[in-house]
């Protein structure tokens, strides 16, 4: 380990870029659709990383990666950005954002689940308490009552919720597979790999689906792609090669549980840049949260 607690300073870090991609992609999502942003995001980090990986490993291409590598990080970038991402984006549709991110929360005791039956991760009494805490925090915080929902109650659809259980699975199940594929290898490297194969996933998708008339037309679009880079640079670059490198630090448990912490960050930019108005709820859902992330450290 680099430092003390290399792995959960970079699971924070991760929850912070993907606050910041959420903030980027929403633009840019109503210009183009939630899918070309996910695609055309994981096109731009690529050559993001290649041209930092020529600087900093000599290869602007993780040729060096061994098979074990290249299989099981090319399965964790199929689960997690295209499967995993599929049923996420479909959800919030469905769903509606709220219910969706809630859903995402149980991420962490999947991932902890996965990783204590795959790989034999162990959490401690008091990691167990954060991660409690953590989750309660975040639930606080997304599952309140926004005005315009005017406390009516409504029915879930299944298939929903079904599409968000899936997205949560495939985001857990991407994460253990990239820690079990990766090793010792480069995280930076790492992340080249399973953006490939997201890349691959969605092509293939795209053509069965007859969106790539769509995609050459979202290119085109000045703002939107302005916004979708943003999110590229904080999401699929800095955010994915942070979470492997929470993951390769840190039990995933942990990791995944502090990378959950995004919709808590996401509530100072709601009030100073977006001038919305943030309950007491919200404030007190974020220092429990930030109080479960503490107790990790210990």
């Amino acid at each position: 380990m680099p430092f003390p607690y290399a792995g959960e300073l970079a699971g924070l870090t991760t929850a912070l870029c993907w606050t910041i991609t959420a903030l980027a992609f929403e633009s840019a999502g109503r210009r183009i659709g939630s899918l070309a942003v996910n695609h055309i995001r994981l096109v731009i980090a690529f050559f993001i990383l290649s041209a930092v990986c020529w600087v900093h490993r000599g290869l602007p291409l993780p040729t060096d990666a061994t098979p074990h590598a290249w299989i099981w990080l090319s399965v964790s970038g199929l689960v997690g950005f295209t499967i995993g991402d599929l049923c996420l984006f479909r959800a919030l549709v469905i769903v509606g954002s709220r219910t969706a991110t809630l859903i995402m929360a149980l991420v962490p005791p999947i991932t902890a689940l996965i990783g204590w039956a795959v790989i034999g991760e162990i959490l401690s009494v008091l990691e167990l308490l954060g991660m409690a805490l953590t989750l309660s925090g975040v639930a606080i915080v997304i599952l309140e009552r926004r005005p315009d929902r005017k406390g009516e109650k409504r029915k879930l659809p299944i298939e929903g919720i079904l599409l968000g259980l899936g997205g949560a699975v495939g985001q857990a199940v991407g994460l253990v597979l990239s820690k079990y594929g990766m090793g010792s290898y480069d995280a930076l490297a790492a992340v080249q790999i399973r953006i490939i194969a997201g890349i691959a996933g969605f092509s293939v998708l795209f053509l069965f689906i007859g969106w790539w008339p769509k995609i050459f037309k979202a290119v085109r679009d000045p703002s939107a792609m302005k916004g979708t880079a943003l999110g590229a640079f904080f999401g699929p670059f800095l955010g994915v090669t942070f979470s492997l490198i929470a993951v390769k630090y840190t039990e995933t448990g942990v990791a995944a549980t502090l990378m959950a912490l995004a919709p808590v960050f996401i509530i100072p930019p709601a009030i100073f840049i977006q001038k919305e108005r943030v309950s007491t709820r919200a404030v007190l859902g974020a220092i429990v949260a930030v109080t479960g992330s503490g107790l990790l450290f210990l």
